[in-house]
C-alpha cells in the first residue's frame, strides 16, 4: 500500500490562491466598472438638471421680457388715452366774421379753456384751467353776446371776447360753469 503523503503546501492550494486572487481582481474590476457607471449616470443627471435649470431661466427671462413689453404697451396706451382726454375739445366758438375781421376763438376742453385772440399778423393764446376760473360773465344784446372770463391767475384777471353768437355764448358759459363743479 502506498501511503500518500499530505503536504501543507500542495498544488491545489496554489490553485485556490490563484483563483482567489483572480476572483478578488475581477471583483475589484467589476466594482470599479460599476462605480464608473454610477459616476457617469450621476454626471448625466447633473448635466440634465443644469440643462433644465438653464431652460427654466431662459423661459423665465422670456416671460419677464414679454411681461415688460406688455406693461410698456399698456402704459403707453394709458398715456395716449390721457393725452387724448386732455386735448378733447368739448366746444369751440368764434366771433362773427363780418363784424370782426380777425375772429377770436374760445376752445373749451375738459380741464381748461383756451382763448385765442387774433390780430393782423399775430395771435395770442391764453390757457386757463377750469379750477382757476372764478367767474364767467355773459353780456348780450339783440343779436350778439360777449363772454368775460375772470381768472385768479391772470395778471389782467379777465379776458373778454366780443361779437359771439348769442346761443353759442350761452351754451359755452353753461358748459364752463358745469365743468367747474
Amino acid at each position: 500500500m502506498r501511503i500518500r503523503s499530505k503536504t501543507i503546501f500542495s498544488n491545489s492550494s496554489l490553485r485556490t490562491t490563484a483563483e482567489t486572487e483572480t476572483k478578488k481582481i475581477s471583483y475589484w474590476l467589476e466594482k470599479l466598472f460599476r462605480q464608473g457607471e454610477k459616476k457617469e449616470a450621476e454626471e448625466e443627471k447633473i448635466s440634465l438638471q443644469r440643462e433644465t435649470e438653464r431652460q427654466m431661466q431662459e423661459e423665465g427671462l422670456e416671460d419677464a421680457v414679454k411681461e415688460h413689453s406688455r406693461k410698456v404697451g399698456t402704459d403707453q396706451h394709458i398715456l395716449e388715452d390721457m393725452i387724448a382726454k386732455s386735448n378733447r375739445i368739448l366746444i369751440s366758438i368764434s366771433s362773427v366774421f363780418p363784424w370782426d375781421f380777425f375772429p377770436d376763438t374760445i376752445n373749451v376742453e375738459e380741464t381748461r379753456v383756451t382763448i385765442i385772440q387774433r390780430q393782423l399778423f399775430a395771435s395770442q393764446a391764453h390757457s386757463v384751467d377750469i379750477k382757476t376760473i372764478s367767474n364767467v360773465f355773459l353780456d348780450s344784446d339783440l343779436f350778439f353776446a360777449s363772454l368775460t372770463i375772470v381768472s385768479r391767475t391772470f395778471e389782467e384777471n379777465n379776458v373778454k371776447i366780443m361779437k359771439l353768437r348769442k346761443k353759442e355764448a350761452i351754451l359755452t358759459r353753461r358748459l364752463i360753469e358745469g365743468l367747474q363743479m
